[in-house]
C-alpha cells in the first residue's frame, strides 16, 4: 500500500499541482482547503505524511503543527510545510514546532515529491532502530518518540529528539554540524549552523544533569559522551 498523503493548502491550482505531482510520484493524496478541515480529516484517519501550508484562512500551519506535536495518536506524524514563507525566521519557527522539512514556493513538483520520499524514509528508518538506548540516568525510546531523566519524562520537539538521538546512538563519536544538519534536517535545508547551537542548548537545558553527557568538540562539533 502506498503512503497516504494529507494536503492543506487554500489555494485551488496549487493544491491541484501538489496533488498532481504526489500521485503522479506514487502517494495516495487526500485535500484540505482549511485548517479546520485538515483536523478533522487528520482525526478520522490520520496519514503517514502532512504537507502543510503556513498560511491558512482560518487556523494558522503553525497552530495546526502545535496540536499535531501535542496530540497522543499524532505526535509522530511527519510534517512538510509548504509556504510562501520563506525568511529564516519563519524555518525555525516551524522546526521549534516540529516540522519535518520545508518547501518555499515557489517550487519545484519533482523536488516536492523527493522531499516527501526523503522524510518518509528517515521515519522509516528510525523505526526500524527503535529499540530504547540508555546512558546511566538518561534513557530515549525511538519508537515512542519518549525521553526519561532519572526516570522522568522530559518533553522535547521533534527535532530535539532527532539530535539527541542521532548523538546517542553513536557514542564518543564526533558529529559536525553539517553531519547532524544532515541527519536531522536533510542535505538540502537550508539553515545555519548557529540553528544547530540553538537546538543544542535547549536541549542540554531540558536534559538537566544528563545535559552534561553532550560534549562540545570546539570547532568540529559535538559527542555523546562514551
Amino acid at each position: 500500500m502506498s503512503p497516504r498523503i494529507l494536503v492543506v493548502d487554500d489555494e485551488p491550482d496549487l493544491l491541484e499541482l501538489v496533488r498532481l505531482s504526489l500521485v503522479r510520484a506514487g502517494f495516495q493524496v487526500h485535500t484540505a482547503t482549511t485548517g479546520r478541515e485538515a483536523l478533522d480529516a487528520l482525526e478520522a484517519e490520520p496519514p503517514d505524511l502532512l504537507v502543510l501550508d503556513l498560511m491558512l484562512p482560518d487556523v494558522s500551519g503553525n497552530e495546526i503543527c502545535r496540536q499535531v506535536r501535542s496530540h497522543p495518536g499524532l505526535s509522530d506524524l511527519p510534517i512538510l510545510m509548504l509556504t510562501a514563507k520563506s525568511e529564516e525566521v519563519d524555518r525555525v519557527v516551524g522546526f521549534e514546532l516540529g516540522a519535518d522539512d520545508y518547501v518555499a514556493k515557489p517550487f519545484s513538483p519533482r523536488e516536492l515529491a523527493l522531499r516527501v520520499a526523503a522524510v518518509l524514509r528517515r521515519r522509516a528508518s528510525a523505526a526500524a532502530t527503535g529499540r530504547s538506548i540508555e546512558h546511566g540516568v538518561l534513557r530515549i525510546d525511538p519508537e515512542r518518540h519518549r525521553c526519561f531523566v532519572k526516570g522522568d519524562e522530559i518533553d522535547l520537539t521533534a527535532k530535539e529528539f532527532r539530535l539527541l538521538e542521532a548523538l546517542m546512538s553513536r557514542p564518543g563519536r564526533v558529529l559536525t554540524r553539517e553531519r547532524l544538519l544532515d541527519d536531522v534536517w536533510g542535505s538540502e535545508i537550508t539553515v545555519t549552523s548557529r540553528t544547530i547551537d540553538t537546538h543544542l542548548k535547549r536541549l542540554r537545558e531540558k536534559l538537566g544533569p544528563a545535559g552534561d553527557l553532550i560534549e562540545t568538540v570546539r570547532g568540529v562539533g559535538y559527542r555523546f559522551a562514551e
